[in-house]
């Protein structure tokens, strides 16, 4: 039998969009009413660079956030975690020493946050995720969007799959936040 926990998470926020967009629009705007009022003295005054500067910057952020996914895989092998394009990391299980699913709060945003008390933080959005010790010491944290289904999982896979020392770290069947 094949288990496998499976989760895509996108920046889906309505008011980046809002920001994105509304930068881009406004880009295009200045560029359009630029080139239409006093079109040979601007043009002189203005390289095309400067002109299109801007508006490539906003177009390639658009870009960007559109592509940015967290995608997290959980199989018999160990952990996957692909923020696309930025990171990909693999996690054997037996590299793992600790992990459990917790509510970690604010830390300091969205995306990948470096040097927090989580070590490494990989979310696109709320409190909850999957937090992993490795036997060297070293921490990540994983946010997730499915809690139950992930909780589900670990608990699930620890029964079937992992050797009795995570036991431990798995902590109360309904661990209180």
């Amino acid at each position: 039998m094949n288990l496998q926990f499976k989760e895509e998470q996108k920046f889906s926020f309505w008011w980046l969009w809002l920001i994105l967009i509304g930068m881009t629009v406004f880009q295009l705007w200045q560029i359009f009413d630029t080139m239409s009022t006093n079109y040979s003295i601007n043009l002189h005054r203005l390289s095309q660079s400067t002109l299109l500067l801007p508006i490539v910057i906003s177009l390639a952020s658009l870009l960007f956030f559109y592509t940015l996914k967290l995608k997290t895989t959980i199989n018999s092998e160990g952990i996957y975690v692909h923020f696309f394009p930025l990171v990909k990391r693999h996690t054997l299980w037996k590299d793992i020493e600790h992990l459990r699913v917790i509510r970690y709060g604010f830390v300091g945003g969205w995306g990948i946050r470096l040097w927090t008390k989580y070590g490494t933080v990989y979310n696109t959005r709320g409190q909850v995720g999957l937090f992993i010790t490795l036997k060297s010491g070293k921490k990540f944290l994983i946010g997730t969007q499915k809690e139950s289904e992930l909780k589900a999982y670990i608990e699930k896979y620890h029964k079937t799959k992992i050797s009795t020392p995570l036991s431990s770290s798995l902590g109360p069947q309904n661990p209180t936040y």
